[in-house]
């Protein structure tokens, strides 16, 4: 979809300030992503602009940058503004920003880079700058139509005058919005008892004319080859290597039958639409196997048994993953995202639960160690990364906790402690040698002696607490990697240590630091070169290093730092690599709001952290970053209906894929000295009666079980342990009023939140009140 970008600097009409506009004709949610920089600073940074620059609604992100929504003045406007007001004579030198689709994530940029609007040196144009070379224009409004604008070009003013001189300039620069579409593919199979073929039957919803390219293949190396006739009608052979069939029109579609031999192991095809335009899987061919719908003969009573089960496993095995490809593949449909993927979601974990169910039911049980196997809990690992789903995360530091210069003794002290609470999982900070003294702007990799201590001080931190049974998870960063040195440009750009890679590992597409790698997969963070994961080698080393870290160290999973950064499919690479027991991303961007007022529906904001958690294959689960956002606004502006979404769930990513979402209410960005989005203060305890009541990991933020907090924490966690409560709980929400929050957990807790009267009834249930506190109040059952 194609339109326009508009953006005007001209004076306010005070004639003191002056005013940037930025204007956006497509329709969908925008957001400017912009930052300053000041006269005289070096380098290419941003910084965040003085606070009475911002316009009402700008969100910070991180330290270097603000989120400004775009508003429409008015209904009868055809496009988006935000308006910027400055001081001329500020030591600001210019304006940098980005334009952002919440709506899908995508970032829109000028020739590839930020655009950038001077306010002090029209000359020093490096290709990215917006400015008063274009003639003084008028801003569109309701009446004017867009495509009835001219712009003319004029010549620069003398250089000297302009040289200092504000001056003011209209300009539009065209922008395309790319709309995904969304079609579905059914494939079914069939095995008629007697009969020696199989059934395939194939339909698509995709409009028009559309030709299946196809062959079979006869074993896992997956070779196309035309099969004997019958063919479907209108099928033609193409170059003797496959067929092309034609499906026939059905008024939603068109489709086509194929009869098979029983002998064949597969089905393959692609889909052409017209002669530029295919379809096939995540650039592979479609694979269908027709081998489980073979009847199995010749085997006595305990192999057919055996048989069965292993193909109802493993037909369920199969289901989750064309579940998870449907999910991939349906998550950019509009019209049909929120059911498509909510629906998708809970067959999976229905899936998930029988298959769960058969596995223990095939398990030998042995009553001389257990008798009551319903109070079992299970000692399995259901999958790589996501733990046993009865974890609870302690974050085992703050901003602060570097300048002792000892952490790890410190906390090594605590360990007994903190486990006796209840956790089963802590997380320690970034280990590596750092330009920044907290860890998060990594240099050698391979330097574990930090601000937080010594190697051998970790090591033994480690040791310590898995001999009081918590797991450790290392917080890595691999977004991005500060230089060692200057390429002869002076940027940093080059690396030494142990992986002494050269620019190629620097995204090509971050204009601040001159890499010759690939464009980037995800956003950039601008404080040091981003690292390009599409490269071989650079995969190659972070699977090294991980596997060290889990070998030399003893982690047993990992904190993924800035996830936005690049595509979640490489995190799948890394964690099918090095295994960990737990491994959680965090994905932080901006909630959804409108005129500064946050969204009821927030499905767009949790649907990107679910997408990156798709990405990932569901090896790792995310920081639940809506619920923290829904509940800020629900306690401190008395807002309780906010928790609960319009299906009456959970309105964060908990209430969509709770075996993933990781949830919190503060961490060491959000709370300690930074303090970047605090939680309402004096209602923490009301954010945990929450997470740690509801399905979800909970994580707690370590300087809340070191203040006044730790006792009522400690009770949390202890009701949490003995009901049972794991990531996979069932929550029946029965109020969410404006002064009320109230469900009930498994059917065995019930909790209320908010200063409004809730009491569970009576009945069958015998509840009795097990904590009570300022604002929230915790039931358990007696039955």
């Amino acid at each position: 979809v194609e339109g326009k970008l508009l953006i005007r600097l001209d004076q306010s009409k005070d004639q003191l300030n002056w005013r940037l506009t930025i204007g956006c004709s497509l329709s969908g949610k925008w957001i400017l992503h912009w930052g300053v920089s000041y006269v005289g600073d070096t380098g290419s940074e941003w910084d965040q602009p003085p606070k009475d620059m911002r316009p009402h609604g700008s969100i910070p992100i991180k330290d270097y940058a603000i989120e400004t929504p775009f508003k429409k003045p008015s209904k009868d406007y055809t496009f988006h503004e935000v308006k910027i007001d400055f001081n001329p004579s500020s030591a600001i030198e210019a304006i940098h920003f980005i334009l952002k689709d919440e709506e899908t994530g995508a970032s829109y940029q000028h020739k590839g880079r930020d655009f950038r609007v001077s306010l002090v040196n029209y000359l020093e144009d490096d290709g990215n700058m917006i400015h008063a070379k274009s003639s003084f224009g008028k801003w569109p409004d309701a009446v004017e139509q867009l495509p009835n604008m001219v712009l003319k070009e004029e010549a620069s003013c003398d250089s000297k005058n302009e040289n200092r001189r504000l001056e003011g300039f209209y300009k539009e620069q065209p922008i395309v919005k790319e709309v995904s579409v969304g079609n579905i593919v059914n494939v079914a199979i069939r095995k008629f008892p007697d009969a020696a073929n199989i059934v395939l039957h194939l339909e698509t919803d995709i409009p028009g004319d559309v030709v299946v390219h196809w062959g079979v293949c006869r074993d896992d190396a997956k070779t196309w080859e035309i099969p004997a006739v019958p063919y479907p009608p209108e099928t033609t052979v193409f170059r003797n290597k496959a067929l092309r069939t034609l499906l026939q029109p059905t008024g939603n579609g068109s489709r086509a039958l194929f009869t098979l031999d029983e002998k064949l192991d597969g089905f393959l095809f692609v889909l052409k639409l017209d002669a530029n335009s295919w379809v096939n899987f995540q650039g592979n061919d479609f694979y269908i196997p027709l081998s489980s719908a073979r009847s199995v003969k010749g085997q006595s009573d305990s192999e057919n048994e055996e048989t069965s089960g292993k193909a109802h496993t493993d037909g369920i095995i199969n289901e989750i993953r064309n579940l998870v490809s449907g999910l991939n593949s349906e998550k950019s449909l509009q019209t049909k995202v929120k059911e498509a993927k909510e629906s998708i979601l809970n067959e999976i974990e229905k899936l998930a639960a029988e298959a769960y169910s058969i596995f223990r039911s095939s398990t030998p049980s042995y009553p001389e160690e257990d008798s009551d196997a319903d109070d079992a809990e299970p000692t399995i690992n259901i999958s790589s990364g996501t733990g046993s789903g009865f974890e609870i995360l302690c974050q085992g530091f703050n901003w602060e906790s570097n300048k002792s210069g000892r952490w790890y003794m410190e906390l090594k002290e605590k360990a007994s402690e903190i486990s006796s609470l209840g956790f089963t999982v802590i997380w320690l900070p970034p280990p590596t040698e750092s330009v920044s003294p907290e860890g998060y702007m990594p240099k050698d990799l391979y330097n574990l002696n930090s601000r937080y201590g010594t190697i051998d001080e970790l090591k033994d931190l480690v040791k310590s607490l898995h001999g009081v049974g918590l797991k450790v998870l290392g917080d890595v960063v691999l977004n991005h990697r500060c230089a060692h040195y200057q390429n002869q440009n002076g940027v940093w750009n080059i690396f030494g240590g142990r992986l002494n890679w050269d620019d190629r590992a620097v995204v090509g597409d971050d204009p601040h630091f001159q890499g010759r790698g690939n464009k980037s997969s995800g956003d950039n963070f601008h404080a040091a070169p981003n690292i390009d994961h599409s490269q071989d080698f650079v995969r190659k080393d972070l699977i090294e290093w991980l596997c060290w870290l889990r070998e030399e160290i003893g982690y047993d999973g990992w904190r993924l730092d800035f996830v936005r950064g690049f595509w979640g499919g490489y995190v799948k690479d890394y964690l099918d690599a090095s295994e960990p027991y737990f491994a959680v991303g965090e994905y932080w961007d901006s909630l959804s709001y409108t005129y500064g007022e946050m969204d009821h529906n927030q499905d767009a904001h949790r649907q990107r952290i679910v997408d990156w958690i798709n990405a990932t294959n569901g090896t790792a689960g995310a920081f639940d970053v809506t619920t923290k956002g829904i509940l800020h606004s629900a306690l401190e502006r008395r807002e309780y209906w906010r928790l609960s979404d319009q299906k009456g769930k959970p309105p964060g990513v908990v209430g969509w894929w709770p075996s993933r979402a990781v949830t919190f209410i503060e961490n060491h960005d959000t709370g300690s000295t930074q303090g970047h989005w605090r939680f309402p203060g004096g209602k923490e305890m009301q954010g945990y009666a929450y997470i740690l009541t509801h399905p979800g990991t909970p994580a707690v933020f370590y300087d809340h079980i070191v203040s006044h907090h730790r006792s009522e924490i400690g009770a949390l966690i202890s009701l949490r342990n003995r009901n049972k409560i794991h990531c996979r709980s069932i929550v029946e929400i029965v109020k969410a009023e404006r002064d009320v929050y109230a469900a009930t957990i498994d059917d065995r807790v019930a909790m209320k939140i908010g200063p409004g009267y809730y009491e569970p009834p009576s009945g069958p249930q015998r509840w009795s009140l097990a904590l009570e506190g300022y604002d929230y109040k915790v039931w358990e059952t007696s039955s």
